[in-house]
């Protein structure tokens, strides 16, 4: 059974989650991946998929925000233009993005023979992490047939969590990181709906994580405050089935922000924190052939509890791929603890000042 925040009582909401909460509580995602782990290789690939139909013919609506902007994506620039998503998601290592977009141009070609010749090109979405502490990110070992094998793995249920995948080579708030995911079941005018988080967590100092309890767990050996210096990354994808439109998704997704600043994250100058949204409520067909389409959204006056699902469901996802991960012993020797160990055991926290403030370890 994976360790989650509830397997230790840490509430992160007021909101209820979904049935497994997980992002593919939102009807029609999915999720797989790929993991590698030989020697110093510790890496992987995570796909996301809106929903398991052609996605270039049948785009999702979606919107990105780039909180801090030291990391290196493909797609957002389109994305954040045109309002819309044609592939899947894929997260891998920083080293990997170019292989996972061939695969996915690959992908989307052999579903549509037309592309780039009677149609426009296809625009891949890839997202990054540097997993190169734990990992030979230099061998480069995350091929396009990895990126394939974690798309062909893609499913809905529970979404499997921890060192797996894109966050098999990941460490968040000097604990071991990886991937997290949450949900939040909504009731909007009589109907139920879900808004999920799906993250990578590669972010965040020793000793600035704050639990929803308000503890400081602080992993054994790590050096704290200013002496590790925050330049980690965490990608946060956010997908819900209420009818949203661009805009309104670009708002949501500027929320995800919150929720990692619940947990002590700062987003300091070297970290790549980009949070991308979708919502498959308003599919766009490539061949539009009407003039004037109508679509359905969601009235100003209820987004703040859009806000609110995208704040809890981020933390609590976050959380949740620190929990899943356990030990790991990565390249060349490199060990992350598992905050799950940590609190198991009585979690270490920060000592506090003259201020009553939360000091640097001694």
């Amino acid at each position: 059974m994976t360790r989650t925040t509830a397997s230790f009582g840490l509430a992160c909401s007021d909101l209820r989650p979904g049935k497994t909460n997980g992002i593919t509580d939102v009807p029609g995602v999915l999720v797989g991946h790929c993991t590698l782990r030989s020697g110093d290789i510790n890496t992987g690939v995570t796909a996301i998929l809106p929903h398991g139909g052609n996605l270039f013919r049948r785009k999702v609506v979606a919107a990105s925000h780039v909180i801090n902007g030291f990391g290196k994506t493909v797609g957002l620039v389109q994305v954040d233009e045109l309002g819309t998503i044609e592939t899947p998601i894929l997260l891998t290592n920083t080293l990997s993005v170019a292989a996972c977009s061939a695969a996915l141009i690959r992908e989307a070609l052999a579903r549509n023979p037309d592309i780039g010749r009677t149609t426009s090109t296809v625009n891949t979405v890839v997202g990054e992490c540097n997993d190169g502490p734990l990992n030979d990110i230099q061998a480069m070992a995350v091929t396009e047939d990895h990126a394939l094998s974690a798309l062909a793995a893609a499913h809905g249920g529970p979404v499997e969590q921890g060192s797996i995948g894109a966050g098999t080579g990941m460490t968040c708030f000097g604990f071991k990181g990886g991937i997290g995911s949450a949900s939040r079941r909504l009731e909007i005018a009589g109907q139920d709906f879900h808004l999920g988080a799906l993250v990578l967590t590669n972010f965040g100092r020793a000793g600035d994580l704050i639990l929803p309890d308000g503890r400081r767990p602080f992993p054994a050996g790590a050096e704290a405050g200013a002496e590790s210096p925050e330049k980690g990354s965490v990608i946060v994808i956010l997908a819900t089935d209420v009818p949203l439109d661009h805009r309104q998704l670009a708002r949501v997704a500027r929320r995800g922000g919150a929720g990692l600043a619940r947990l002590g994250s700062f987003w300091g100058h070297g970290s790549g924190d980009i949070s991308i949204a979708f919502s498959t409520a308003n599919p766009v067909d490539h061949g539009e052939e009407q003039d004037i389409v109508s679509r359905r959204v969601l009235s100003e006056s209820r987004i703040d509890l859009l806000f609110q699902a995208t704040a809890e469901s981020t933390q609590e996802a976050v959380l949740n791929s620190l929990l899943a991960a356990d030990r790991f012993l990565g390249r060349g020797g490199a060990m992350r603890l598992s905050l799950a160990d940590c609190l198991a055991k009585g979690s270490e926290t920060l000592p506090q000042n003259q201020f009553g403030q939360h000091s640097e370890k001694q």
